[in-house]
């Protein structure tokens, strides 16, 4: 599975895992939104959360250490949210592979199986 996502100026295709719980870029496994949330509360913690990384920008530009902070916060407030950070959204007791390099997880077969165009940029 590849999602696709919008970009600036091109789509970027990048692979799922089979079980949906991951996105992987650069060989790097990232946690997935979950899909669990309803479009409403999906489309308002994403909006959240582009507010959010625009605000760490302004802050970074006005060197401004608690304006960033406050603004860090809240992407990670967004992301934990949309179940990309925090407890883990799904209840069968799995690992969470987060961050994990897939070659060193039990994705590594799946991932090797790949053609090469579907591993995403720079795998």
């Amino acid at each position: 599975m590849v999602w696709s996502l919008a970009g600036r100026n091109a789509a970027l295709s990048v692979p799922t895992t089979p079980d949906g719980r991951y996105i992987v870029v650069r060989g790097r496994l990232w946690r997935a939104a979950n899909p669990g949330l309803d479009e409403v509360t999906r489309t308002a913690l994403v909006a959240q959360l582009m507010d959010a990384r625009r605000a760490v920008k302004t802050a970074l530009a006005a060197d401004d250490a608690a304006q960033l902070a406050a603004a860090r916060a809240a992407v990670d407030a967004a992301k934990i949210g949309l179940g990309e950070r925090g407890p883990v959204w799904w209840s069968d007791g799995a690992k969470d592979f987060n961050r994990h390099l897939v070659k060193n997880t039990p994705y590594a077969t799946w991932y090797a199986a790949l053609p090469c165009s579907e591993q995403g940029p720079n795998a």
